[in-house]
């Protein structure tokens, strides 16, 4: 994003009766979103901004951390007792299956907030999304011990258009061209749904409870976690047949990962001194363990694959691995039981602020102050505000802004990329002290959805007195 250009207003002399000056302080403020903090002096262009979103079981909530500064920006109210979680590929909505209400919580991750919900079949766990981004497939237990389907839903329309009988779901991964969906049963077998029929088409046995599927980024083969047998198997997707049982060091493996380059999977050990295993895809072996919390369950890596972000159900927090040592750089608080979690690229608005200041002549003689919000994308803004303080004794009036005291309040709702907004205050020229700047300071503070360019979020203009009758705006 290149650096912000203000407009300069022409230096004219304003004759105005008596001593005179005005000083504005104005910093824009937006409604809650994932927060991307400011930063004095840097020029940086703007760069995709990263979320990870945890299910908390227990609070019956999601938690947003911000990958930048591993802090959480929101926490959103969705359903009872929120399983798991998944991001649709342009990050633009977050669908959360809530097993004790049978429904899915779609979220629009610009507001953080739930914008529909979809009933699905008893007791939903499992959450996947078509690579594509128009389905998300739902895995859901149902009354018995042997019974269970995978709901299929139509992000455009966001309801359920097929339903197929896959017995004790307990996880789905998407093949990466999205023409199989692999779906782990708790009965102890991996069955394959061609989605273009939405049909099972092949039933592959693996014994001992499988919990967690993922499939790698070449589409060649499938990590399965065994909880009870201790092991990861690896399946050929072209013979749908196992090659190898992966011995996992602590036992109960549970929630996994693959890395972007397919060269490693990570899988969290569930135990009460919870670790995450780093399994080489080469040698199907497991090269290292890191500590995390306590029942880890959730495992989600970062676009890059530099991070993993690990749920620990029993801690109410997120374990942040570095993945090239591997350690744990930060642990951060979250909701109560923790569960799945997803992480991806969200939507940005890059809200570029420009200001100007202009004399007005007379003897009602005032400075006029045009605040300009330009929305330069990629994605639409949804809200901000603009609020001015005004130095004692000035006031201020407004036909955009609503002026209580010595404050202004001003707003916007949704801007479109490459759309612009104005608004407008009027201060009284009154009380200058001759030869004293007055710098106006134009200042982004939040946005949403997230802002990430912090180089165009200020603008300045200064006025000065030169004589009792005449002042300068630059």
């Amino acid at each position: 994003m290149a650096r912000l250009r203000t407009p300069r207003t022409s230096r004219s002399p304003v004759r105005v009766p008596g001593s005179a000056a005005a000083a504005l302080l104005l910093a824009v403020a937006g409604v809650s979103g994932f927060s991307i903090p400011a930063h004095a002096g840097t020029s940086a262009a703007a760069a995709p901004v990263t979320a990870a979103l945890a299910a908390n079981f227990s609070s019956d909530s999601v938690s947003v951390i911000d990958t930048a500064t591993d802090t959480v920006t929101g926490t959103i109210a969705v359903g009872n007792g929120p399983r798991s979680i998944a991001l649709l590929p342009n990050g633009t909505r977050a669908y959360v299956a809530n097993a004790y209400d049978d429904t899915v919580s779609v979220i629009n991750t610009s507001t953080n907030t739930v914008t529909s919900t979809v009933g699905v079949d008893i007791d939903p766990g499992p959450v996947a999304v078509h690579p594509g981004g128009g389905t998300v497939y739902i895995g859901s237990r149902g009354p018995g011990s042997d019974t269970g389907t995978v709901s299929v839903i139509d992000t455009a329309t966001n309801t359920v258009t097929a339903t197929v009988t896959v017995a004790s779901p307990s996880d789905i991964a998407l093949s990466p061209d999205g023409s199989r969906a692999y779906v782990a049963r708790s009965t102890g077998s991996v069955s394959v749904i061609d989605t273009a029929t939405n049909t099972v088409t092949s039933t592959i046995g693996v014994g001992n409870f499988p919990e967690r599927v993922a499939v790698s980024p070449d589409g060649s083969r499938l990590y399965v976690s065994r909880s009870r047998a201790n092991t990861v198997a690896v399946i050929n997707t072209a013979t749908n047949t196992v090659v190898t049982n992966i011995p996992i060091p602590g036992g109960t493996p549970y929630g996994i990962a693959v890395s972007p380059d397919g060269s490693r999977a990570y899988t969290a050990v569930n135990a009460a001194t919870g670790s995450l295993a780093v399994i080489n895809t080469a040698t199907n072996t497991v090269t290292g363990t890191t500590g995390v919390g306590s029942r880890p369950v959730g495992v989600a890596l970062s676009p890059s694959g530099d991070r993993a972000y690990v749920t620990n159900n029993n801690g109410s927090s997120v374990s942040v691995v570095d993945t090239s040592v591997p350690s744990v750089t930060t642990t951060v608080s979250v909701g109560s039981s923790p569960n799945g979690i997803t992480v991806g690229t969200v939507p940005t608005a890059d809200l570029r602020v420009q200001l100007a200041a202009t004399p007005a002549p007379g003897l009602g003689g005032r400075i006029n102050y045009t605040l300009t919000l330009t929305n330069d994308g990629p994605h639409a803004l949804t809200s901000a505000t603009v609020t001015a303080a005004l130095p004692t004794p000035l006031t201020a009036t407004s036909p955009d802004c609503t002026v209580t005291g010595a404050t202004a309040t001003c707003t916007t709702g949704t801007l479109a990329p490459g759309a612009s907004t104005t608004r407008r205050l009027q201060v009284p020229v009154a009380l200058l002290s001759l030869g004293t700047p007055y710098t106006v300071t134009a200042t982004r503070t939040t946005s949403s959805p997230a802002d990430p360019n912090s180089a165009n979020d200020t603008a300045t203009r200064t006025c000065t007195a030169l004589t009792p009758l005449i002042i300068n705006c630059a």
